[in-house]
């Protein structure tokens, strides 16, 4: 028997984080990339304990995350008018066994990329590829259509294809031909990041204002010991009423400071000054927040979608990348109980489509960040003590149903084994 082949659409953090995997369990894979030339593009994202655990599991060590990001230290919720909602410390210092890390989008993303070429090969991941739709073949196998950076086409053919093509995924669009357009919510977000000194514990993921008009705001570099100054992550969000005066099909453009900065100007604390961090922003970028529906499946056969291609959702659980990684690690889990097989996918996609598509719309709702809605709709917003709004049982057990939700509760984590066993290989097909 021919030595099963995964293809994998798209080079993404999820789709190198299932090249590792697939060559950890001795599944040969193959990457096709779109863009010509990769480079350490984005701004600053977090990923989860649960996520990080899987990472360390596949060789990625905290010194090799301390070179693209931090561990974050405390998650906390801050209301217009200065006064704290919430705040409950985040990995180590929350009693995980594994960290939590705010990083550089893109410099984990080439961390990840750099680490499989040197394991797997430069010809196992291919750059300027773009993977447009699938065939499926009477053998059982399935075949990658493919256009390439200058303009040609070609074909590969292996035995299972994993779509971890993004929202505008190809591979989805084939899959689901009549699912809805991408749904915009009325959100519009600005990212940058900015030299500043960090506020609270130092390594705080800080969510500021309310549920239609708010900051979040951490850092993702440790702090100059010479200034005093870290690399800090902002994200300014405002709600539109009337959506239909943007378009919202997923632009993603570099703007200048001054086409939101209103919004913001009068955002000044004595622990935090949100105009003087905007205008110390290096560059800024627009785009919506946006996701899809979610749909009823994520497998066809010999091919299942992952990542944003499966479960674009809202950035608000800070958990888009971090459940990528554990697609990835479901995935490879798969093809040890199942083999490189459509059974494999199959089980895969029983096991998280139905959990996670509810993620997806805990996260439209708001996710972690319901609780400023709460606040909203029980005081307007202003408050003196947040106890008289909402008791701490409350929002404890509010953050512990997201947790338990996205996949991360502390006990479960902690208690549960790993994902995939040191050592756990796929078995090489019998010869015939």
């Amino acid at each position: 028997m021919k030595e099963p082949l995964v293809l994998i659409a798209g080079g993404g953090i999820g789709g190198m984080a299932l090249a590792l995997t697939l060559h950890q369990i001795g599944v040969r894979c193959k990457v096709f990339e779109s863009v010509r030339e990769l480079k350490p593009l984005g701004v600053g994202i977090n990923i989860q304990p649960n996520a990080v655990r899987e990472l360390f599991d596949l060789g990625i060590t905290a010194d090799m995350l301390d070179k693209v990001g931090v561990p974050a230290r405390e998650w906390a919720l801050v209301g217009r008018n200065g006064q704290e909602i919430y705040a409950e410390p985040r990995g180590l210092e929350a009693g995980y066994n594994w960290p939590q890390y705010a990083v550089h989008r893109g410099e984990l993303h080439m961390l990840l990329f750099e680490t499989f070429r040197a394991r797997a090969g430069e010809e196992a991941a291919i750059l300027g590829a773009k993977v447009t739709g699938y065939r499926k073949n009477p053998d059982g196998t399935v075949t990658a259509l493919l256009r390439h950076s200058d303009g040609s086409a070609s074909e590969e053919t292996g035995t299972l294809l994993i779509g971890a093509d993004g929202i505008h995924s190809a591979v989805r669009a084939q899959m689901h031909p009549d699912q809805p357009p991408i749904h915009w919510g009325g959100a519009v977000m600005w990212r940058g990041t900015a030299m500043a000194k960090p506020v609270r514990t130092g390594s705080s993921f800080i969510g500021l204002g309310s549920h239609r008009h708010r900051m979040v705001i951490y850092p993702i570099s440790p702090v100059d010991p010479q200034t005093g100054l870290a690399r800090i992550n902002w994200i300014a969000e405002v709600t539109y009423d009337d959506i239909s005066k943007r378009d919202a099909t997923g632009w993603f453009r570099q703007v200048e400071v001054e086409d939101f900065f209103h919004h913001f100007a009068d955002w000044t604390y004595d622990w935090m000054d949100v105009p003087s961090l905007l205008r110390g922003a290096d560059v800024a970028y627009e785009n919506p927040m946006i996701d899809r529906d979610p749909v009823d499946t994520w497998a066809d056969g010999p091919v299942a979608l992952m990542g944003d291609a499966a479960h674009a959702m809202y950035p608000t659980g800070s958990n888009g990348a971090s459940q990528a990684i554990i697609d990835a690690r479901t995935l490879g889990v798969m093809m040890l109980n199942h083999g490189v097989t459509p059974e494999a996918l199959s089980a895969y996609d029983e096991k998280l489509c139905g959990p996670v598509s509810q993620l997806i719309l805990r996260n439209r709702g708001a996710g972690p960040f319901g609780l400023l809605n709460m606040v909203d709709e029980r005081c307007g917003g202003d408050f003196d003590n947040i106890d008289d709004v909402i008791s701490p049982e409350e929002r404890a057990s509010f953050m512990g149903a997201y947790k338990a939700a996205a996949g991360f509760a502390k006990d479960a984590l902690n208690a549960a084994p790993r994902m995939i066993a040191e050592g756990a290989r796929v078995p090489a097909p019998a010869p015939v």
